[in-house]
């Protein structure tokens, strides 16, 4: 292993940056040309199925039959005219990955004789197995049957791998009986309905509005890592982060990384897979250096929420393969290394109407401010409500190393509103009932007019909240950087949906009984200020006085995802979800038990890695070098300088104390192990993984640490934190 990882650093020396041509002179003339979009349809379609497509999208009415095989001939045309010989229906099981089977175009004709075929039934549906995807239950292993159907509202796209073209179509993924087996299903369900929810909230302001879409930014932090340093680790290849690893010397403390210049190596990998972004139509703006070292992120322009998730999985699976061509690896774990800046996934969310609105942006005008407030108040609500739900939705065993850690918010679901929205809000609470007299200005008697023309960027953000407004939008900071978004995000369009539900039902009762309409909304929206006074909190997150106080308020600080989870089979959640037709209670009971198996098993292929490297690889070493240090003794005393021999000793005795550390925690947690997998229950083997088997990773990790300080660097076996974080 010590040969390992010393050729390894020989080959990192040797690196060059690769040289990357641009694909077009500008961006802009690139920018999605390996994509079906609307110039792409037009071209190749005739005007009639074209408008019919648009209408069918843009209403959610059902595509019919024709037009499916009109989009499917303009489909094949279009990506053999770019070299596609295969096409696939691309699915996000609930793997967290995305999956593909690609078929031919080629085919046999009823003389045998070959034709390029893809007809309408193939776009609209397809039938890959469903029974080695997670299925918590709703399948059988022998039950095979599952279907791809067709998601007209995410445009097709060409991928190309090793010179093979694929023509690839977004797709949801449901089982034989119907149930939803991915993500991307329930996204679409929940984006419907706080939609409607929305538009009917909307008609009070403006009657004009018809639809609301739902807006999403993601940004994308990640690591990068020399492949051959990450070869030589095999807890790095087998789990995603480091298990072990003494700090070194200079980590982030000195914040030099951030924003710095980009290292020439990185920078010829950013430029590629943007390159290649770009034509998939993935719009991205920014790249830059995070805060630990090795550290970077990347941000696209917003998009419709559907698109913009559909978009992120796609760079991930673009950046990892760009990146094996400049002989990188790009690290998503959410925790690739201890004692450093964790990778998120900040989720940007607003929502915006057809008549150019944005509903999370304060206007001009007391209307607008009022409109405004009424969909603020009612999000912030929203979280207050189902704040546990919110949580569930980005845990996971790898964001459970990061939150709460170096850079990110707590497992505790607070809100960021900023100094100037919080006084509002407060203000709000003080304002009693007013009567109003003919002639009052009613936005003036209500204090609406106190929001200012202008609120963005008029307060400082805080980094250390799990849920923030950032001037016209929400920023959900607690998703993780290998996490599929849609889970977050149809969880957030559920609980806003089900607010403003709530929050028209209860204005409507109050014009029935006589009030003006904004006298209604402005009541309605104070008792909710007051019941959500709770959640908002604009102080530090990270402090132990937080961590008090959010007990004090009876906000729930769960830390780990086998707890955090429970709260998707509560009587409410099954009641929320079903009530909008996004999750059945079969369909919310199988995410539990597959969230709760996705744990365990990670964790347990964690703790396989641990006892491997720890008994295979650290102790022999620590044993090796302390046999040079006991015949550095015997030489010393030969020549009558016991005196000279205290020292090495001592590392003698230290070695002897963390070796046996090591194993008897190793032994300890094996067994741990077993016993957790003979307990029956998804839940209760989850909770054992977590309290027993993971609880031991620390000990060893600590005694093997310290072993790193004591053994001779030429000895060491596994790449060091020195090489992973600044070696590129």
């Amino acid at each position: 292993m010590a040969i390992l990882r010393f050729k390894a650093l020989e080959l990192v020396d040797q690196r060059q940056p690769l040289t990357v041509k641009p694909l077009a002179a500008r961006r802009s003339d690139s920018f999605g040309q390996n994509v079906f979009n609307l110039e792409a349809m037009r071209a190749n379609m005739p005007g009639e199925y074209f408008k019919k497509l648009q209408a069918a999208v843009k209403h959610g009415s059902p595509v019919e039959r024709s037009v499916a095989d009109a989009v499917a001939a303009a489909m094949k045309t279009w990506a053999m005219a770019k070299g596609a010989t295969h096409y696939t229906h691309w699915f996000q099981p609930l793997t967290g990955a995305t999956a593909e089977k690609h078929d031919s175009f080629f085919d046999l004709n009823s003389d045998g004789r070959p034709i390029e075929n893809f007809k309408g039934s193939a776009l609209v549906q397809q039938e890959p197995d469903a029974s080695s995807f997670p299925n918590g239950g709703i399948r059988n292993t022998f039950e095979a049957r599952g279907y791809t159907a067709w998601d007209p509202t995410s445009p097709a796209f060409i991928i190309e791998t090793v010179g093979a073209k694929t023509l690839c179509i977004p797709t949801i993924f449901v089982a034989y009986t119907g149930e939803a087996l991915d993500y991307k299903a329930p996204l679409l369900k929940s984006l419907a309905v706080l939609e409607k929810a929305a538009v009917d909230v909307c008609q009070y302001f403006d009657k004009d509005v018809q639809r609301v879409n739902t807006t999403l930014g993601i940004e994308q932090e990640y690591f990068l890592v020399d492949k051959a340093l990450y070869d030589a680790r095999p807890d790095l290849v087998m789990t995603g982060r480091t298990l072990f690893g003494h700090a070194p010397a200079k980590g982030q403390q000195l914040e030099d990384h951030y924003f710095g210049s980009i290292p020439p190596r990185v920078h010829a990998f950013m430029f590629d897979f943007e390159e290649e972004a770009n034509s998939l139509g993935i719009p991205l703006r920014t790249r830059h250096n995070e805060v630990a070292p090795n550290q970077f992120e990347c941000a696209p322009t917003f998009e419709d929420a559907n698109l913009a998730i559909d978009h992120n999985q796609l760079l991930m699976d673009v950046m990892d393969r760009v990146a094996l061509k400049h002989n990188f690896k790009v690290l998503l774990h959410e925790k690739p290394y201890a004692g450093v800046n964790g990778s998120g996934k900040h989720n940007n969310w607003a929502m915006s109407t057809d008549t150019g609105v944005n509903l999370l942006a304060p206007g001009r005008r007391p209307k607008e401010n009022l409109q405004f407030l009424a969909f603020f108040i009612t999000t912030v609500k929203a979280v207050h409500r189902y704040g546990d739900l919110l949580r569930a939705s980005i845990a996971s065993a790898s964001n459970d190393h990061r939150l709460g850690a170096n850079e990110a918010p707590p497992a505790i679901m607070s809100v960021f509103l900023g100094s100037m929205l919080d006084g509002v809000l407060d203000e709000l609470e003080r304002t009693a009932k007013l009567p109003l007299d003919k002639g009052d200005n009613i936005y003036l008697k209500l204090g609406i007019d106190k929001i200012p023309a202008i609120l963005l960027d008029n307060t400082d953000r805080n980094r250390t909240s799990p849920f923030a407004f950032t001037g016209n939008k929400f920023e959900l900071r607690a998703v993780g950087s290998s996490a599929n978004c849609s889970s977050a995000m149809t969880t957030l369009n559920a609980i806003v949906a089900d607010q403003l539900i709530d929050f028209k039902e209860k204005v409507d009762e109050l014009i029935a009984q006589g009030k003006k309409k904004e006298v209604a909304i402005v009541e309605v929206l104070r008792a909710y200020v007051i019941e959500s006074k709770n959640i908002r909190f604009e102080g530090n997150g990270y402090s132990d006085e937080w961590k008090e106080e959010a007990a004090r308020r009876g906000l729930a600080n769960v830390a780990t995802t086998p707890q955090a989870l429970d709260a998707l089979v509560r009587a409410d959640a099954a009641e929320l979800f079903a009530r909008h037709g996004i999750f059945s209670e079969v369909e919310l009971h199988a995410r539990h038990e597959i969230l709760l198996e996705d744990y365990t098993k990670k964790i347990q292929i964690e703790s396989r890695v641990l006892g491997d490297l720890a008994v295979n690889h650290v102790i022999p070493t620590a044993l090796a070098y302390q046999n040079k240090l006991v015949q550095n003794v015997r030489g010393l005393r030969e020549l009558g300088l016991d005196e000279n021999s205290e020292v090495t000793v001592e590392m003698i005795k230290s070695i002897s104390r963390y070796v046996s550390t090591i194993k008897t925690t190793v032994d300890a947690m094996v067994a741990a192990r077993k016993v957790a997998n003979r307990i029956e229950d998804a839940r209760e083997r989850a909770v054992a993984y977590c309290d027993e088997v993971k609880e031991k990773f620390a000990a060893i990790r600590r005694a093997t640490d310290k072993l790193e300080l004591l053994v001779a660097d030429e000895d060491w076996p596994l790449v060091k934190y020195r090489e992973l974080l600044f070696r590129h």
